[in-house]
């Protein structure tokens, strides 16, 4: 039976999901609080357990919905085809961007889930393992066009250190989101600086 937060209307669907994504990302299953999401909710614990049956409901919940919303908005709207490796690197930052834009832990909940203590909520999740997400990162650098990068240039190693930059953007967004209180992310200037990463990138690797 799927739980009743799904009839909510969106906007105060999506409150109580952030408000759960975060707990659950930056404490992990075992030490969030339910007290935390119903109190940044803004509705009491009762109503949070009217809404779903329990602390375990809400975060296998929150995976499949976010599992769910990643293949639908990002994976499925990825032109894997595209094989200049910037070009496609550039497309998926776009779509993770309007992901997060909605839900601003969506991609550090996903990836944190792994780090739960509780063998029931692991032997759950064994079940849930996304092979789209898995095949990504095959998909994305392995499909590319190797005639652009520079003669001299050992391309497999070119391609680790493409992977290691957008590793470590991709780290830097998520550490500003986990800074963040009060304020908006500031996604114009994330592409900005995205824009002008990859610009340099292709100075190092391109002919």
């Amino acid at each position: 039976m799927l739980p009743k937060i799904l009839n909510l209307e969106p906007k105060r669907k999506d409150v109580i999901l952030n408000a759960a994504l975060k707990e659950f990302a930056t404490k992990g299953f075992d030490d969030a609080s339910t007290n935390v999401i119903a109190k940044e909710s803004g509705i009491s614990k009762g109503l949070l357990f009217h809404y779903v049956n329990s602390k375990k409901d809400l975060f296998l919940f929150l995976y499949d919905y976010c599992a769910d919303l990643i293949n639908k908005e990002y994976l499925e709207l990825m032109n894997f085809n595209e094989r200049d490796i910037f070009e496609k690197l550039r497309q998926s930052y776009l779509l993770q961007i309007d992901l997060l834009k909605k839900h601003s832990w969506i991609f550090e909940f996903i990836k944190l889930t792994a780090t739960t203590k509780s063998d029931e909520i692991n032997k759950e999740l064994e079940g849930r393992i996304n092979e789209k997400l898995l095949l990504c990162h095959e998909t994305m650098f392995d499909k590319v066009d190797e005639s652009k990068f520079k003669k001299e240039l050992d391309i497999e190693k070119g391609k680790q250190l493409i992977f290691w930059s957008n590793t470590g953007f991709t780290n830097q967004i998520l550490e500003d989101i986990r800074n963040l209180e009060n304020t908006e992310l500031d996604y114009d200037h994330i592409l900005a600086e995205l824009d002008g990463y990859l610009n340099e990138l292709k100075k190092v690797f391109y002919k």
